[in-house]
């Protein structure tokens, strides 16, 4: 870090001890920090990512606190009075999950807004992030925010923004309210009512009625025997407890719980890790599953906008699905299932999720569209199709961090639907007599066997920054030859805003035997992920060619 940035730091440090809008209690949290936690707390402004904003809670410039809540509110209170001369009477809905400070937060963004004259809808309750899409479309309001941090650890939360169509903000309309943001007096020096005052509405049970009928209306193959297939179902302590729980026993499934993680605790006391791309999320329902002899474990994460399933395999343990793999399950039944003309119907996809979903589309004459990470893409494509090509049908979207979306009545990865149509399909296949592995490699079988796998290296603070922009750079300066033995054939720079899609920071090698490597530094998290989509005749060629990839991986990774 320069002596520059080091005074800087300092002296906003100075100036957040000094303020009169800080209590006591948070000077003294102040004065107890050490030089790195004030260097990592005011190095930089909190700013938004590929999910809007995410950090550490705390006090300082890159903390989400109250006070940075207020400057970002106050930025788009005017953002949104410019651009809505209706802003007023069409309002904004405010979603939030059980994370720590959710509850303040959700009220500091209602007291902002409302001090514009913003009416502001907020759920009574926890809501998911699903669900927010929904309402902000089914109550034309002109935007939505949800406060959470997804499947982040307890110690962070966050702020995902939502335009008047139920997506997130894509860059043309986040780069906007940033200029907002940015054009704000200091965070400090904004002042606000101690309560709401007023056009505040409270959203009832109306909304979550219309919201599981949505869900429902996605339904392929209605289930012969529901209640023939055990699910061990958690909600990870958060958001999609209720309601997954009433709409899978409406569906008469044998419906296990897994009730310590039921409750909605910030902590999640109860789980070794709410994300269920991680193996750990897993493990208290395994042996709920095992206890139960289950068919299928299926977890949301805690704002219910991914899923990970694992299921009973021939050795009686429980075999855990990648995104990809279960991103390629649901596009392979919707299109062997659905009975529909599928030559007006396209799929999605992002550009660093496995290609065995653009072959199975290839072989089904069915288009796909490839985006940039992060749903609001996908969003913002179902827009411009429904704008400029109404007869094309949106039949699926996903990506391979275990987000999926099957109707468009929301805009967002909805972990609802894909909980439905994972129990569907997994009992249609049950009735056929075999079970979703046997169905995947059946699917590889058909379309080639592709392996998938993802390395992430978490690089924190400024130093971590600093990092992910040498290791960028080597890649675009000196672009690797081969990869484990095998030709790059092509090196994609998306950065310079290819394949008509928005500039990005990401760098994809595709191999002269159809693998590509993808690098990515992550929107949200101080962390670098790279993406291995690995094409082989069968699982042994296809781990032995990754082993190989993962040293030169690791070679440029720790160069």
């Amino acid at each position: 870090m320069t002596r520059r940035i080091k005074s800087m730091c300092r002296e906003l440090y100075e100036k957040w001890l000094k303020s009169d809008r800080l209590s006591e209690q948070e000077k003294k949290t102040l004065s107890l920090m050490t030089e790195e936690e004030i260097k990592d707390s005011f190095y930089k402004e909190i700013e938004f990512g590929t999910g809007g904003i995410r950090g550490i809670i705390g006090l300082g410039t890159n903390r989400l606190n109250i006070y940075n809540m207020r400057r970002i509110n106050f930025g788009l209170g005017q953002y949104l009075m410019d651009k809505f001369p209706d802003a007023k009477e069409r309002g904004i809905v405010i979603a939030h999950d059980n994370r720590h400070m959710s509850d303040e937060f959700t009220l500091e963004s209602a007291k902002v807004l409302n001090t514009f004259g913003i009416k502001v809808y907020l759920f009574k309750a926890l809501a998911s992030t699903p669900q927010l899409s929904f309402a902000v479309r089914h109550l034309n309001a002109v935007g939505g925010i949800v406060i959470t941090a997804s499947h982040n650890p307890p110690q962070y939360n966050g702020y995902k923004l939502y335009n008047d169509l139920g997506c997130q903000l894509i860059p043309s309309e986040s780069d906007k309210v940033i200029e907002y943001v940015d054009a704000q007096i200091d965070a400090l020096d904004i002042s606000m009512p101690a309560t709401i005052k007023e056009n505040i509405v409270y959203l009832d049970d109306e909304i979550d009625t219309a919201f599981l009928e949505s869900v429902t209306k996605i339904a392929i193959n209605k289930a012969e025997n529901p209640s023939d297939l055990k699910i061990v179902f958690s909600p990870q302590h958060g958001t999609s407890y209720k309601l997954a729980k009433k709409m899978l026993e409406d569906e008469k499934y044998n419906l296990i719980l897994v009730k310590e993680q039921c409750t909605p605790d910030p902590d999640f006391s109860n789980t070794k890790s709410p994300n269920p791309e991680e193996p750990a999320a897993f493990e208290l329902s395994i042996e709920y599953a095992l206890r139960e002899e289950a068919d299928i474990c299926i977890s949301t994460d805690p704002d219910a906008d991914r899923v990970g399933i694992a299921c009973k395999n021939e050795d009686g343990g429980y075999t855990l699905l990648s995104g990809n793999q279960t991103g390629a399950l649901f596009l392979d039944y919707i299109i062997k299932n659905s009975g529909a003309d599928l030559k007006n119907s396209y799929a999605a996809s992002t550009v660093v999720t496995s290609d065995i979903g653009k072959q199975i589309c290839k072989v089904n004459n069915v288009h796909m569209d490839f985006v940039l990470t992060g749903f609001k893409f996908i969003g913002d494509l179902i827009h411009n199709y429904e704008t400029n090509q109404p007869e094309k049908k949106f039949i699926f979207g996903y990506e391979e961090s275990y987000g999926y979306l099957f109707s468009d009545e929301v805009r967002d990865k909805d972990a609802l639907q894909a909980v439905f149509m994972a129990c569907e399909m997994a009992s249609y296949y049950k009735s056929k007599g075999i079970c979703l592995l046997t169905r995947l490699e059946q699917i590889y079988e058909e379309y080639g066997y592709y392996l998938d796998k993802l390395y992430t290296f978490v690089m924190p603070g400024a130093e971590g920054m600093d990092k992910i922009d040498e290791i960028m750079h080597g890649l675009r300066a000196n672009s690797p030859a081969a990869m484990g033995g095998i030709d790059v054939a092509q090196m994609q720079d998306f950065g310079q805003g290819i394949m008509g899609l928005p500039s990005a920071n990401v760098i994809k090698f595709y191999l002269s035997d159809e693998s590509f490597v993808a690098f990515r530094p992550s929107g949200t998290e101080p962390k670098f992920k790279v993406y291995c989509c690995i094409k082989s005749e069968n699982k042994k060629l296809a781990e032995q060619k990754l082993a190989e990839i993962t040293k030169d991986i690791e070679k440029i990774m720790h160069q």
